[in-house]
């Protein structure tokens, strides 16, 4: 039996060993939490960020979902943009689109060269915990465009691991510190997890702090599992959600004229799913891995572990194939689990987040200074189940489209979603979409948490209004946000 995951499939009520529920203060249940410093010794951090990954994969990943136990969960955790350049972009800045200038994956509004070219490479969390003595190191995957021919290296990085094209895992180049090296029969995610493990014990060795952000390509298409794990889940099937299949009412133009799914179509999704699940077997495995590293060289109880996604994926909800881009939260919404010193076992933090929060987080547990550009917030005491009274009630999401580049290799597929340009915003109750040709969306996350009924039109002006006028200040923040 398939089971449905339409909330946050890491609900503490929902990890064995956990309490259930979440205080109306936001403080995260289970053990208490002070500030995550790591006592004396410098916090280090691993952070795992995969490529395309679900909240509805998270179920087939044990070692996540154990994190989870020994750590917080983000209940509403969103992503600047649902497509993976301006993702990143976000990530490694603290900014969003409108002040990193990358929107999409390539052109003048996207892609490594446009981060490259605005300077922000200059300042991003590498940067600021290299200034603060700590050892860094980025594996697996960086920007779209990038090319490890090149042999360039960003500035803030002490080790660099990063393929080009690295989404068939196989028959693969990977720059490794200014070499290139050819692999043809090893599996990119096993390769990375093995290069972070001697990172982290060669940091360990030479008493410095560390920094290391493994990228994996999985799940991203082709979806292609490790040899072990190609086998598994036989006739695994895409969760039939209420969204499955579903055209929201009013759909905004770029979704108005799609058909339900054809069966060819649906055994396609199925087909994709399962060879997703079997993809990620290979990434909670590098975690388990990662955490007996850390075990092993005497550090856990000075690291922060941290596992996210750069972007959400849908397979069949609102009749669309597999795809991205959209502003639903298929797309937009994203695992965040944090666990370490100071964070709350099994807690839930149900403030919105965003992946722009990342590098301040970085920085406060590094004990660096933040940018004052930076629009992220630090995260840290959420962690330690503190929320700020002033923090954050709405997430922004910007993206430019439609994706007319057949090179790009997250180019839509026919009826897999490809809509015009919007600006959303994200809250606990709500969904609301400004299209760039006039059409609007919003969606009430209580009454309708799958997000079919689109009540923009039933809206007071002045409702209408506030939400524009809500929009547009976020639209022109550009620190703190």
């Amino acid at each position: 039996m398939i089971r449905r995951f339409l909330a946050p499939i890491l609900a503490v009520g929902m990890i064995a060993g956990c309490s259930s529920g979440t205080p109306p203060t936001g403080r995260p249940t289970g053990e208490p939490a002070g500030t995550p410093t790591g006592g004396t010794a410098k916090t280090n951090i691993v952070m795992v960020l995969t490529d395309d990954l679900a909240t509805n994969l998270v179920a087939y990943m044990p070692h996540v979902q154990a994190l989870a136990k020994q750590g917080t969960t983000f209940a509403d955790y969103t992503v600047t943009d649902s497509l993976c350049c301006p993702s990143r972009s976000s990530i490694f800045s603290g900014r969003f689109p409108h002040d990193t200038g990358v929107y999409t994956n390539g052109g003048s509004d996207g892609g490594f060269q446009t981060f490259k070219s605005r300077g922000e490479e200059s300042s991003t969390f590498a940067t600021d915990l290299q200034k603060a003595g700590y050892r860094t190191a980025m594996m697996g995957k960086y920007l779209n465009g990038y090319l490890p021919k090149d042999k360039y290296v960003p500035p803030g990085w002490n080790e660099w691991d990063v393929a080009g094209n690295g989404y068939p895992e196989y028959n693969y180049n990977l720059l490794e510190n200014g070499q290139i090296k050819h692999y043809g029969h090893d599996y990119l995610t096993d390769v990375v997890s093995a290069r972070a493990s001697s990172f982290i014990t060669g940091s360990v060795s030479a008493g410095k702090p560390f920094l290391v952000e493994v990228a994996t390509f999985a799940p991203h298409a082709p979806y292609t599992p490790d040899d072990p794990d190609k086998d598994k889940f036989p006739g695994l099937k895409a969760p039939r959600t209420v969204a499955y299949d579903v055209l929201p009412s009013d759909p905004p133009p770029w979704l108005a004229a799609r058909k339900p799914l054809t069966a060819a179509e649906q055994t396609a999704i199925d087909t994709a799913f399962r060879k997703r699940v079997q993809a990620v077997q290979a990434v909670d495995r590098m975690i388990g891995s990662l955490q007996d590293t850390l075990d092993r060289a005497g550090v856990a109880d000075h690291t922060v572990v941290v596992f996210t996604s750069d972007n959400g994926y849908h397979m069949g909800e609102h009749r669309l194939n597999p795809g991205k881009q959209t502003a639903f939260d298929t797309d937009i919404r994203v695992p965040l689990v944090v666990a370490g010193p100071g964070v709350a076992k099994c807690g839930t933090v149900s403030q919105p987040a965003e992946n722009i929060d990342l590098r301040p987080t970085f920085d406060a547990l590094a004990g660096a200074a933040t940018p004052a550009d930076v629009d992220g917030r630090s995260l840290v005491p959420l962690l330690g189940g503190h929320p700020p009274a002033d923090w954050r009630t709405a997430a922004l999401i910007e993206h430019h489209g439609p994706d007319n580049d057949p090179t790009d290799p997250d180019h839509p597929a026919p009826d897999s979603g490809n809509p015009t340009s919007y600006e959303a915003i994200r809250t606990v109750d709500y969904t609301y979409v400004e299209y760039t040709d006039g059409a609007k969306e919003f969606y009430d996350h209580r009454a309708d948490p799958d997000q079919l009924h689109n009540t923009a039109k039933r809206l007071p002006a002045d409702r209408l209004a506030a939400l524009h006028t809500t929009l547009l200040g976020l639209e022109g923040c550009h620190h703190a946000c």
